[in-house]
């Protein structure tokens, strides 16, 4: 029999670690499941949401995936069945890793158009564009400034996006692409959005699990972004969004929602709100779910994602052109 001991979660915006004791459950296929099925059961913070939207039913699930068990059971087989079972969350911050594979659910952003092509993308960045840690910028021709943001994985400096700033500050706007953005540290994303705002802004709600059941909550805290330091974005600003972008870059969106000349043109963003915490079962895997549930500033859920101010779908007729709609709009709303 191996304990299953450690809950953790680490938060990037405190840098705390929480840990939490378990029960114990044998290393068997009923056991793993047992293991698996009570870690989301009693720390999942999405149960009450998600029966609302989706329909969840976790004891529904219980038992249609507890149907599936069998002594003789392969190590890939019950993975399968562990992993089905975690889809049914439809939650991007849960996954179930093993040496072999990773079991996910990605509906946030594959069920969708992507809203982006890459090939077409580098075509306006060109080769000459700067870097800034995981900033490329630009000016583009007609004197719009561009910056693209792929990911919030990288550290980023008050000093990266203030050089930025200041060499697109002759620019007539701004556009801030964060499209395929799947997300990164959260204080890296607080970070670009507090160079848009000169006053300390309250932009969304947090709460935290405080026992097993499914309604057991903290208060709401506030959260708070603080202005930069550094160089302040001061003009019309842009950003565009598509359904990949997630978890740290859905708050990114959120944020930069309640700034002031701030426009969201394109998709939807992908969600995922809920900030993740990991575990493991007793044969070694590791599970990762959302634990702590973060609302937008009217105390809505995002975890199935934001919707922009201006929804622009890319057009066939422009990417044959090798043109990209979405930032083609932008330039035309940011010059009238």
């Amino acid at each position: 029999m191996r304990k299953f001991i450690l809950l953790c979660c680490t938060v990037c915006l405190t840098c705390l670690t929480s840990c939490i004791r378990g029960e114990e459950f044998d290393n068997n296929a009923e056991g793993n499941f047992q293991a698996l099925w009570s870690i989301i059961n009693n720390h999942y913070c999405f149960f009450d949401y998600k029966a609302k939207t989706i329909g969840l039913d976790w004891n529904q699930v219980y038992k249609k995936y507890h149907d599936r068990l069998s002594l003789n059971m392969n190590t890939y087989q019950l993975f399968e069945v562990l992993g089905e079972m975690l889809s049914e969350l439809q939650d991007g911050h849960v996954n179930l890793f093993a040496t072999h594979d990773v079991a996910r659910n990605w509906s946030w952003r594959e069920d969708y158009p992507a809203n982006f092509n890459d090939s077409v993308h580098q075509l306006y960045l060109g080769t000459d564009y700067r870097i800034a840690s995981s900033l490329r910028y630009k000016i583009l021709d007609d004197n719009i400034g561009y910056i693209y943001c792929g990911s919030f994985s990288s550290a980023l400096g008050d000093g990266n996006i203030s050089q930025a700033m200041l060499y697109l500050a002759e620019c007539k706007g701004l556009i801030v692409d964060v499209r395929q953005n799947g997300g990164g540290d959260l204080t890296n994303a607080d970070k670009l959005a507090s160079h848009f705002t000169n006053k300390k802004l309250l932009v969304g709600y947090m709460s935290h699990k405080t026992g097993p059941g499914h309604q057991d909550f903290s208060d709401l805290q506030e959260i708070w972004l603080t202005p930069s330091d550094g160089v302040r974005w001061q003009k019309k600003t842009v950003v565009l969004t598509n359904r990949s972008c997630y978890s740290a870059t859905n708050d990114f969106v959120k944020s930069m929602m309640q700034c002031p000349n701030v426009t969201i043109i394109g998709d939807q963003t992908g969600g995922g709100s809920g900030m993740p915490f990991s575990s493991e079962l007793p044969n070694g895997w590791s599970i990762r779910f959302s634990a702590c549930p973060i609302y937008d500033v009217n105390k809505n859920h995002t975890e199935f994602g934001i919707q922009p101010h201006i929804k622009v779908d890319m057009k066939t007729e422009d990417l044959l052109k090798n043109q990209d709609t979405l930032i083609e709009y932008a330039r035309d709303f940011l010059k009238k």
